[in-house]
């Protein structure tokens, strides 16, 4: 399959996802969630597990990038860990697989490099999306040959705690694009259309959007915060 032939450069992905402890975690209302950032204009759907991907495939014909996540034990890579991952998720059909590409351990004890010529031997019709969190990480994965290159993972792995992919208006960004020719993915807190827009100013292929769409505890949770800071600063200013 060829990248360019699913519409997705210069567009936005909505990721639906809702982990079983949030209050939105059903596989039917993640279709609903798809159908409705397709009628918004999204152009493609970031979700997670099998289920997810299959019910949103009925209701939506949009491009799917597909993940499970799954914890083995403490290991902190569990974004589509494993082939165990890889072998489910080529039954839902989705167009591309994302994993985490970051430089740390597998959970079987498996190099990148090996996973990836593994999956492009079972799988060679998947594209595949690498989750970084380090330019040095995107720099390796163009070496092995993902098809594209997200910074979903900056600021989620230990030696990058912190961090913000749009800190500096989008400096780690600006440099994947400039060190890396594999299409550069945005993701990770992408709160506004503003910031969106501006991600597709710097050069990337596409723009992943998630909480700031489909979680609507975090949207509160921001709407909250902004207002509880006003209410404080009126009683201080009363005193």
């Amino acid at each position: 399959m060829e990248l360019d032939s699913l519409g997705l450069q210069h567009k936005l992905i909505v990721s639906c996802q809702a982990l079983p402890d949030e209050p939105l975690h059903s596989s039917w209302i993640m279709g609903k969630m798809a159908l409705a950032a397709k009628q918004g204009g999204a152009a493609g759907v970031r979700a997670n597990s099998v289920d997810d991907i299959m019910e949103i495939r009925k209701q939506v014909e949009l491009p799917v990038i597909g993940i499970i996540k799954r914890n083995y034990g403490e290991h902190p890579v569990f974004i589509t860990p494993t082939l165990r991952e890889i072998d489910e998720l080529a039954t839902t059909g989705c167009e591309i697989v994302a994993l985490d590409a970051t430089s740390r351990p597998r959970p079987d004890g498996m190099e990148l490099a090996e996973l990836v010529r593994q999956i492009r031997l079972r799988y060679p019709q998947l594209l595949l999306m690498a989750d970084v969190s380090t330019v040095e990480e995107g720099v390796e994965a163009q070496r092995l040959g993902f098809d594209l290159v997200s910074a979903t993972l900056v600021g989620y792995t230990e030696y990058t705690q912190g961090q913000k992919v749009y800190a500096d208006d989008f400096a780690i960004l600006k440099e994947m694009v400039r060190q890396i020719r594999t299409p550069i993915v945005a993701e990770g807190n992408i709160l506004t259309p503003e910031m969106a827009a501006r991600c597709l100013e710097i050069g990337v292929y596409s723009v992943v959007v998630g909480g700031a769409i489909t979680r609507p505890q975090q949207i509160t949770g921001r709407f909250v915060e902004q207002m509880n800071g006003v209410q404080s600063a009126s009683v201080t200013g009363q005193e």
